[in-house]
């Protein structure tokens, strides 16, 4: 998959960042208390419908236990067509219009973990990278296609 992929960030404080080829401005968010609405809205400047994504971000936590959270979650009006979740048994797994590809790695902690989420329609092929190493490849929604209107 190549291009850019530029979108708007609006934090529900009502800040606005704005990702560019370059980067971005701003380099973390931060969410100071726990919260039911505390989330970052992305919003895609060009229609998406992925055959093949890299997805990446750096993640630090103290959530901890038999809790599941999502990390990212791209939505049509029909279906969730893409999110990620760190899942109750500490496993990380994302979900293409349904059921998942699960993942079994390393608890997500305190310390900033860099992770990258891949996956091919041509082949199926599903991986994740955390902190730069590679997980077992798993086969995953060969022939699927991730839908725009998110």
């Amino acid at each position: 998959m190549c291009g850019t992929f530029l979108c708007f960030l609006q934090v529900c404080s009502g800040d606005v960042v704005c990702w560019t080829s370059e980067g971005a401005s701003v380099r973390s968010l931060v969410f100071p208390s726990e919260s039911s609405s505390s989330y970052v809205e992305m919003v895609p400047l060009k229609a998406l419908s992925l055959k093949a994504f890299t997805l990446c971000m750096r993640v630090a936590t103290e959530l901890h236990g038999d809790r599941e959270f999502i990390l990212f979650a791209y939505r049509t009006p029909s279906y969730d067509e893409l999110n990620v979740w760190r899942e109750s048994d500490g496993s990380l797994s994302f979900y293409l219009s349904g059921g998942a590809v699960l993942f079994q790695v390393p608890q997500l902690g305190a310390l900033q973990t860099h992770l990258c989420f891949t996956w091919d329609s041509s082949t199926g092929a599903a991986n994740v990278f955390m902190d730069g190493k590679k997980s077992v490849t798993k086969i995953y929604k060969k022939g699927h296609a991730i839908q725009s209107g998110g």
